[in-house]
């Protein structure tokens, strides 16, 4: 599989690129998956912490591995992505073989405030930082379980297969999941 390097904010030179792909190549060989794409985007942030950041972004058919690490020296931060991409392939691929033989986790499903009464709360110095635009494949709520833990989202939006309603699967800070969906119309 070509594993694309590409560099925001930073010059990817030749040995950076074969080291990031040497790495991230290493991680995938361990799983026999195919992947559609891989991409490796590092980046290199002033005035942080830790300005050096590596994102390895995997897309397999209907599913998407995302990690980030970020670190001082971006060889370190290219190797910490490459073992936590490893961590999520073993997760991934634990979840997908063992898909069929587990119970759905018990959902529980909020009865919350009106969208009223929650932009009531919003400050008038609230703003929208960031704006992401994503295709929503219908999924069962088990792909989505999948999906919500492969990602590290603590939510997930998706299209329910069965219903072709909008979703919204969470995790709870008390364990489990939650389940938001529209009203069932009689």
């Amino acid at each position: 599989m070509d594993i694309r390097v590409i560099g925001r904010k930073i010059t990817v030179t030749e040995p950076l690129e074969d080291y990031a792909i040497e790495k991230i190549g290493n991680s995938l060989k361990v799983f026999d998956i195919d992947f559609t794409s891989a991409e490796v985007v590092l980046k290199h942030e002033k005035g942080r912490f830790n300005p050096c950041i590596c994102e390895v972004t995997l897309r397999a058919k209907g599913h998407t591995i995302h990690v980030e690490e970020r670190d001082d020296d971006m060889y370190a931060a290219i190797d910490m992505a490459a073992a936590k991409t490893l961590r999520q392939l073993r997760k991934f691929k634990t979840r997908v073989i063992e898909f069929r033989q587990r119970e759905t986790p018990e959902l529980i499903q909020p009865t919350g405030a009106s969208l009223d009464e929650l932009m009531a709360e919003l400050s008038a110095d609230d703003e929208v930082v960031r704006v992401k635009e994503i295709d929503f494949e219908p999924l069962t709520l088990e792909q989505a379980l999948i999906q919500i833990d492969l990602l590290g989202h603590d939510f997930f939006v998706f299209t329910d297969r069965d219903s072709n309603e909008v979703n919204v699967l969470y995790r709870r800070k008390d364990g489990g999941y939650g389940l938001l969906k529209p009203p069932v119309e009689e």
